[in-house]
């Protein structure tokens, strides 16, 4: 418009200055187009929306959004530039307009250009899969409106975006080993109680009390004498997951690709909670870190939704400082609840941690959740250096199992079978009092 004006006026000013009608004719075109262009102009802005389809995503799932763009008045705009910011962790293409005329899909973070009719909206449909856990956002989005013939532009117009959680993949685990101890009895564990359960622990002499259902009748009949069947309690157990934050390794690929640190600790944490919710036992979560975050133990779908949703907030916590004093009071931890731990040992830190909590008498399992070195060529004093790296960590596992805690590494299901019927021999075991 500014040209138009400009080139008119120049024009009109030669045929005056110069006298010549040439310079009207040729500057008639441009004033009678601009005055044609400008009789109906927009009085407002262009409107912006995001929308996503479902703010809870699974990892390597699909994901869905909208973004929204619209002429309030009855003027509408000859083109709107669209374009919205997207999560890297969040692979999303465009779909297209909802119009007639459908343009080529390209990547979600250009920007994407459309008409707009008088008092309408189109849509910009987005769709794509997440690469990662965690909290992402959709947007946010900006646009820029062109009308009256491409003389007049809008003035930006920004929207906020939209977040979007997407809870981990849960490695599957299956654990078949019992508790070290149980204490409620609403679990599916076996305890070494006897009471009303499903695990026989042998016949016995019928008392006054028993129930005529527990009579074992092939026992009865041979000793002439009535025997019931002797039953174990079933338990509910407290476990502890502590996610050990001070130090991140490995780059993260995403799903489908290579797992870092944190990566295999959340999911594998995703995994072990799922496992023992599932069969009535009480979970809580708890970091080693500067913030020191914990999840109360409590039971049922709840919980699974709500150690999911603290999980997203998982992140590295490098400090300097010993975090033992402050993460682990008498609240946090019960005498009778296997501790868990996820750590890459990377810290030493970490490992005097382990060494505090076997010492203290607690019932600890250390997984390993440090990935494989990937393959690459390496120069000769690189190699070296991994090497003695390598040695003073199998050092420090081996200080660990002398001090009675043993660390396995996370291999998903069956991972912890082994080590978990050694700690329950060992809660099983008399211990020498003083």
């Amino acid at each position: 418009m500014g040209r138009a004006v400009l080139l008119t006026g120049l024009l009109l000013l030669g045929a005056v200055l110069l006298g010549r009608v040439d310079l009207v004719v040729l500057a008639a075109p441009f004033a009678l187009g601009t005055a044609y262009a400008l009789r109906r102009r927009p009085t407002a802005v262009p409107r912006l929306a995001v929308a996503t389809g479902d703010p809870i995503l699974v990892e390597d799932g699909p994901v869905a959004a909208t973004v929204t763009v619209g002429a309030p008045g009855p003027v509408g705009y000859d083109l709107a530039l669209v374009r919205t910011g997207v999560s890297p962790w969040l692979e999303m293409q465009r779909c297209g307009f909802a119009t007639d005329r459908e343009p080529p899909a390209g990547s979600a973070d250009r920007p994407f250009i459309t008409t707009v009719p008088p008092d309408a909206a189109v849509d910009l449909e987005l769709s794509g899969r997440t690469r990662r856990w965690g909290r992402h956002r959709i947007g946010p989005a900006g646009t820029r409106a062109v009308a009256c013939d491409g003389l007049l532009a809008s003035r930006p117009v920004f929207a906020g975006g939209e977040r979007v959680r997407v809870y981990p993949a849960t490695d599957p685990f299956e654990a078949v080993e019992a508790m070290p101890r149980a204490a409620g009895l609403v679990g599916g564990h076996r305890s070494r109680r006897p009471g009303e359960g499903g695990e026989l622990a042998g016949v016995r002499v019928f008392t006054p009390g028993d129930r005529l259902r527990r009579v074992d009748w092939r026992v009865s009949l041979r000793a002439r004498q009535l025997h019931v069947a002797a039953t174990l309690s079933d338990r509910d157990a407290e476990v502890v997951l502590l996610l050990d934050v001070l130090a991140e390794a490995g780059r993260s690929g995403g799903a489908g690709g290579r797992a870092s640190v944190l990566d295999t600790t959340v999911r594998a944490a995703a995994g072990i909670a799922e496992h023992y919710l599932h069969r009535g036992d009480r979970v809580a979560l708890l970091e080693y870190g500067l913030n020191a975050r914990w999840l109360r133990p409590a039971t049922g779908r709840r919980q699974y939704l709500t150690v999911l949703e603290w999980l997203l907030d998982v992140e590295p916590d490098e400090f300097e400082h010993e975090p033992f004093d402050h993460v682990f009071g008498p609240h946090l931890l019960s005498a009778d609840a296997l501790v868990v731990v996820l750590t890459p040992l990377l810290d030493d830190r970490s490992a005097e941690m382990l060494a505090r909590l076997a010492r203290a008498g607690r019932f600890v399992v250390a997984v390993d959740t440090l990935p494989a070195a990937a393959p690459g060529d390496r120069s000769s004093v690189a190699q070296l250096a991994h090497r003695l790296w390598r040695l003073d960590r199998e050092n420090i596992v081996g200080q660990l199992r002398d001090h009675g805690v043993p660390v396995v590494t996370w291999a998903g299901s069956g991972s912890l079978d082994l080590v978990l019927r050694d700690v329950a021999r060992l809660a099983t075991a008399p211990r020498v009092g003083r």
